[in-house]
């Protein structure tokens, strides 16, 4: 199993949790299978950002985005170098530490602050 710590965030996870998911999994799933409930606005089908994530250690062992990915990231709120989608990201055997930004589009454009 792979652990994957998820930094503190305030309405999805307020202090932050460890949990662990087979490789193979998709990190989105593995989240909403530990009950963090991260949004997924296309049903996890990169069609979307709402489920963006930031890297903080670990994305080394990961494949990289494709070009689909890459195209919507240049779309997510608080982009950064190590952002990604979580429904394309594929736990592999290292371990990580994920940061969820505090807003998505979604909540932007619904007014959330």
């Amino acid at each position: 199993m792979t652990q994957i710590i998820v930094l503190p965030h305030v309405e999805l996870c307020p202090d932050g949790a460890v949990i662990e998911a087979s490789p193979g999994t998709s990190l989105c799933d593995a989240l909403l299978e530990n009950g963090i409930a991260i949004e997924h606005a296309c049903e996890k089908s990169c069609a979307c950002t709402t489920c963006h994530v930031i890297l903080r250690e670990g994305q080394q062992s990961l494949t990289p985005p494709e070009e689909l990915e890459e195209d919507l990231l240049d779309k997510a709120w608080g982009l950064e170098p190590t952002s990604r989608l979580s429904c394309q990201v594929i736990v592999d055997r290292a371990d990580l530490v994920i940061e969820i930004p505090k807003y998505t589009i979604n909540m932007v454009s619904e007014g959330h602050h």
